[in-house]
């Protein structure tokens, strides 16, 4: 697939989204969005992918915010402010139906709609100079793609209300204090830090990865008894594939396990 403001690479069975805007900061505008919608239909329907990593052109960013020209156009505009919220969060919705799990690989400023975009990501690396934040409250607005709701179920809504409050930048060392940031490293080591934990997921059964994705996502709106019992179900369905089999003789026979998918 031809894009103008992305690039999708793919390597064996890991897919890589680079948002390549390094004259704009990466920043998302719509046609940017709608390339990373593109995207993630491709990488959702490559049945050869198993993992995707999300990152930026540059060392200065990952997306450094959503494109301020565009939103200048919506101002004073409310019902054509929310399609823009909408159409950002039905492209990062895309994400949580991907399949497969997504990393975030920060390494710079992620801001505004690129915070967002990483919160969206099933997990999320950062060079240790990275910088975070939601400072839509100093224009005058919100989180539009999502960020107000996955930030505070991703780390709680005491840091979710200090982060969009504020508006403050982060630090990628407090990031991953409260959870936001799964792993952190030194600029020089980012990349080969983001590619052992994805070799680690894809070392493990896809039926299962995606299974115990979605008992997580989905149990977020369900009560503990609820999600238990959603958990209950995924547990028999995985325990009568191939996969599982698989998975058991390897471990008895101390080898490692060749997962199929099945």
């Amino acid at each position: 697939m031809t894009f103008e403001n992305i690039l999708l690479d793919k390597d064996g069975a890991v897919a890589r989204v680079t948002i390549n805007r390094p004259d704009k900061m990466n920043a998302l505008n719509h046609q940017t969005l709608s390339e990373l919608g593109e995207a993630f239909d491709d990488v959702k329907g490559d049945t050869d992918i198993r993992a995707l990593v999300i990152t930026g052109t540059g060392d200065k960013a990952f997306v450094a915010g959503a494109d301020i020209g565009e939103l200048l156009e919506v101002a004073g505009q409310s019902e054509e402010a929310a399609k823009l919220a909408g159409f950002g969060q039905s492209v990062f919705r895309k994400l949580d139906e991907l399949g497969k799990p997504s990393v975030a690989m920060v390494n710079g400023f992620a801001l505004g709609g690129g915070c967002e975009l990483a919160l969206a990501c099933t997990l999320r690396t950062a060079s240790n100079t990275a910088r975070l934040g939601l400072p839509e409250v100093s224009l005058g607005i919100i989180p539009g793609y999502g960020g107000s709701q996955r930030l505070s179920r991703i780390a709680g809504p005491g840091v979710a209300r200090e982060w969009i409050l504020t508006g403050d930048m982060v630090s990628a060392e407090e990031a991953h204090r409260v959870g936001v940031i799964n792993r952190i490293f030194a600029p020089e080591d980012l990349e080969e830090g983001t590619a052992k934990l994805v070799k680690s997921m894809l070392s493990k059964g896809p039926l299962a990865i995606e299974l115990g994705m979605q008992a997580i996502l989905r149990g977020w709106d369900m009560t503990q008894s609820e999600g238990e019992q959603m958990e209950t179900e995924f547990f028999g369905k995985a325990s009568v594939t191939e996969d599982m089999a698989e998975g058991m003789a390897a471990f008895l026979e101390k080898r490692k396990a060749s997962f199929q998918g099945k």
